[in-house]
């Protein structure tokens, strides 16, 4: 049975030194969650939370992630790449790392407020991971933002977890919440990103953030192969979202993870996908689309 831990929002409840383990009772930490699924969890200090924003996102003031490692392990993932071994980067999607000392570290400065500054949650991770649920360290680090800095703020996911922080979410000044929808296919989704959820409870997700009043926007980034153009743009338009984005995905440099591989090249064979296919379906996007941005000038801070 899953174990739910509780946060109460009032920061100033807390000791100024007490970290996320010291939030929980005896009991809890007895009862942390140790696996999560197929996922191994650790629990980690950091030597920071917020990282000077460089290269793809470079045009954002700082990013932050609150875990390493997803368990969501979509077998194409850019991060992957970036783990600090060949055995996290061999065992992608296997592998969580909390970030226990989060808060501890925002609460330092909070004498130096970052108003104004762009934050992008996250950049090598989801923060709506399956552990997310239990811990609610990514709406515990919404929290403490919120009250002591107010940034300009853009959240990327692929989970519908994030409509629980809506009520968070909406009292901030400047936010969008980014939902990564790749494909209109299930069978492309399943034999890439086996273990995240389905497109339509995304689809589903960033329509109800959208009628709530708060800025979002679609990432099709990267664009895998697409089954139906016209009935992917109409469920898109859907949602009420008014922002898009798309980028290549390129299967040919045959940068895959996981165990996967196999079906993901199957898919992409039997779908006859390839550049021209991809081209198609932009062009159908930039047609019908109230705004489509491509790669980084997509991803610019709001």
């Amino acid at each position: 049975m899953p174990f739910f831990v509780m946060f109460f929002y009032n920061f100033n409840f807390y000791p100024q030194n007490s970290n996320i383990l010291e939030l929980f009772s005896e009991q809890q930490e007895e009862n942390r969650r140790e696996k999560i699924g197929h996922a191994k969890i650790e629990y980690v200090n950091s030597a920071s939370i917020l990282t000077e924003a460089k290269g793809f996102m470079g045009a954002y003031d700082y990013t932050l992630n609150p875990y390493s490692g997803c368990s969501f392990g979509c077998n194409y993932c850019y991060a992957a790449f970036f783990s600090r071994s060949s055995e996290d980067k061999n065992n992608w999607g296997n592998w969580v790392r909390v970030k226990e000392n989060a808060l501890q570290l925002l609460r330092k400065i909070r004498k130096k407020p970052l108003l104004d500054k762009t934050i992008y949650i996250s950049s090598v991770t989801d923060p709506y991971q399956p552990i997310e649920k239990q811990l609610e360290l990514t709406r515990s680090i919404l929290q403490e933002l919120l009250t002591y800095h107010k940034p300009r703020l853009v959240i990327q996911t692929r989970s519908p977890l994030v409509t629980r922080d809506i009520d968070i979410l909406k009292q901030f000044d400047i936010v969008q919440v980014n939902m990564t929808v790749t494909t209109d296919s299930e069978d492309v989704r399943k034999a890439f990103e086996p273990l995240c959820p389905s497109n339509k409870s995304r689809l589903s997700a960033i329509k109800e953030v959208t009628e709530s009043g708060i800025q979002t926007c679609i990432t099709m980034t990267p664009l895998l192969p697409v089954q139906e153009s016209n009935g992917f743009v109409n469920a898109l338009l859907a949602t009420g979202v008014k922002k898009f984005i798309v980028q290549p995905f390129h299967p040919d440099k045959g940068k895959f993870i996981a165990s996967t591989r196999e079906i993901a090249i199957e898919q992409i064979k039997k779908m006859d996908w390839d550049e021209s296919k991809y081209n198609e379906v932009v062009k159908i996007f930039r047609e019908k689309l109230p705004w489509l941005g491509e790669g980084k000038q997509g991803f610019a801070p709001i």
